[in-house]
């Protein structure tokens, strides 16, 4: 992601998170900081997909990740998170943590399929009420150490 696809990126997130979407200055921020890493998905000149890694070791954290709706299913949420944790890994991180929506089920599918597991419940978390419930990957468990 660039400073050149934050008006796109904020735009989609508007769309995917109505309730808890981030200012666009928020990723204005994140892009500035050394601790983070950003990547879009195009598809035809468009902003299909984007993500977003904080990653301060041992502790990496998924900071966002979102792709159109009418593009679900096609693999880009998969390949992001694949390379948000080719990051963490390549950073140095030993544990890669996300918070999810508890009424998100296709996303915590996703998770679970990459290996996160449940570890932790924060109540009432987003707006209108609805819990998050942290994730967490072991990326030193992921290679056999």
């Amino acid at each position: 992601m660039t400073a050149q696809d934050i008006d796109a990126v904020s735009e989609l997130e508007i769309l995917l998170f109505p309730e808890d979407a981030w200012p666009r200055q928020a990723f204005v921020d994140e892009l500035g900081q050394a601790t983070r890493h950003y990547l879009v998905v195009e598809r035809q000149g468009q902003i299909v997909g984007y993500a977003g890694l904080m990653c301060v070791p041992p502790t990496a954290d998924v900071q966002t990740i979102g792709v159109r709706p009418e593009l679900e299913g096609q693999g880009i949420g998969s390949e992001l998170l694949s390379r948000l944790i080719s990051e963490a890994r390549d950073r140095g991180a030993a544990d890669l943590l996300l918070e999810v929506r508890e009424d998100n089920p296709r996303a915590q599918q996703l998770y679970q399929r990459f290996g996160f597991r449940h570890i932790h419940t924060r109540p009432r978390y987003y707006r209108g009420g609805v819990d998050a419930l942290i994730m967490q990957l072991s990326l030193l468990a992921e290679e056999g150490v």
